[in-house]
């Protein structure tokens, strides 16, 4: 265990699915610095793909991570990538026992258990890194700095936009089949989703709170009532006729466009517990829910929704999370200020910024690396394990940029954000957190 600067940082994987292995890939940039010693998930491919990525020890490998917690203190850090529902119970525990801990977003399901959360790792003295890994990205960065450098005056709107869709499917593969499809199995759509962009808008505003949210939402399109004639429960039963028509046909996103094209990533790789081969692939559409018709689920999460926020001082902001969309999570974002404005549409190679006192306009070019396995986010994912790793390495807090306090006042916005959809309503957040 490295308890004193300068010597290995040690880490448990608690979920291996997608994000846990892409975060253990880190291993592989700084192994002088930083390693994964032990892995905990149910499922044996998961777990025992990531043993073989970080070359962990037979008897450091778990099903549960309630195994682990039961050993006495092993490591420095736990980085805790379970299912939305299931991060609030291992946060707490191993918080308790002393294990700094990267959390993967949301913090948690409920307003009640991110306060917990934040509160134990408070009472513990616990490094706690939430990955909000947008805010590492170098759009996102240049955009805090212009707006910090007074180069727009003071803000006094931002328009934020995240396209969810990607040719229409993206929506239906994680919040119609996927894991993120029911509120009561996982977590409203605008908290799984939009926690990140809440998190930046609250971010750009700096020093301004926000004091009053408004939401409006709605579940489109994906129900019953709009299920085509002739269509079958399962894609891979339904009449050449009305699958070759449907935008979410199975059938051509997972094995045309996925296993018979050679993508064996996501959203692929998440069907199977098994290898993602053209078996497993075919059998999990045939069982599973993401064969299913997308019109024949229990899915309950809002397909596009929008969110208006009053900061201090008069700022406002307003955020639409859709479904449909051709573009997958390529956030769009106007800031506008007293003296200029910014715009930015994700995957452009500069933040486009406007001064209103010369009629310049300035195009700042933002910097690209592939970081390989850690590329996701725009290379945001490495930049996180990054700072992450450097704080417990030099046992600084001031590196970690989502902490507890910031991550926690951004969550409780979403949260008012949809208690103001569901009674309809405007909610106040008071300067204590409470709501009125």
């Amino acid at each position: 265990m490295s308890d004193s600067e300068g010597k290995l940082t040690t880490a448990i994987v608690i979920g291996a699915g997608q994000r846990g292995f892409a975060y253990a890939h880190y291993q592989e940039v700084k192994p002088e610095e930083f390693r994964v010693i032990a892995v905990a998930d149910p499922k044996k491919y998961q777990r025992e793909r990531l043993q073989t990525l970080c070359n962990i020890a037979d008897d450091m490998v778990f099903q549960d991570w309630r195994e682990v917690a039961e050993r006495e203190r092993f490591a420095d850090c736990v980085m805790i990538c379970t299912q939305d529902q299931q991060h609030k119970e291992p946060a707490v525990v191993f918080a308790k026992k002393g294990y700094h801990i990267l959390l993967e977003k949301p913090m948690a399901t409920t307003e009640e258990d991110c306060r917990e959360i934040v509160r134990v790792c408070k009472e513990n003295n616990i490094f706690l890194t939430v990955c909000h890994v947008l805010r590492y990205t170098p759009w996102v960065r240049k955009i805090k700095e212009l707006i910090d450098s007074g180069a727009i005056g003071d803000v006094v709107n931002i328009q934020h936009l995240e396209p969810v869709g990607y040719m229409y499917w993206h929506f239906a593969h994680s919040f119609v089949r996927g894991n993120w499809h029911k509120e009561s199995e996982s977590a409203f759509s605008l908290l799984a989703k939009c926690c990140h962009d809440v998190d930046l808008i609250c971010h750009w505003m700096g020093p301004q709170k926000c004091q009053s949210v408004s939401s409006f939402g709605h579940l489109s399109h994906f129900s019953q009532s709009n299920k085509p004639k002739k269509a079958a429960n399962r894609c891979l039963d339904c009449p050449k006729e009305v699958e070759s028509k449907c935008p979410y046909s199975a059938v051509e996103i997972y094995i045309n466009n996925g296993i018979k094209s050679f993508n064996k990533g996501w959203p692929v790789s998440v069907l199977t517990s098994g290898p993602p081969d053209i078996e497993n692939v075919t059998e999990a559409l045939r069982t599973g829910p993401y064969g299913r018709c997308v019109f024949d689920m229990d899915n309950d999460v809002m397909s596009q929704q929008v969110v208006n926020m009053q900061f201090t001082g008069g700022a406002t902001a307003s955020l639409s999370m859709i479904g449909f969309t051709e573009s997958i999570c390529a956030r769009e974002v106007n800031v506008f200020g007293t003296k200029g404005e910014i715009r930015y549409k994700d995957g452009n190679g500069s933040v486009l910024q406007v001064d209103f006192t010369t009629g310049q306009r300035y195009h700042h070019k933002l910097e690209s690396r592939n970081r390989g396995p850690l590329s996701g986010h725009g290379g945001a994912d490495y930049c996180l394990m990054e700072n992450f790793e450097s704080a417990l390495y030099h046992k600084d807090f001031s590196k970690i940029h989502t902490g507890a306090d910031e991550t926690l006042a951004s969550h409780l916005v979403v949260f008012a954000a949809e208690k103001a959809r569901k009674e309809n309503r405007v909610v106040t957040i008071n300067e204590d957190m409470s709501f009125a």
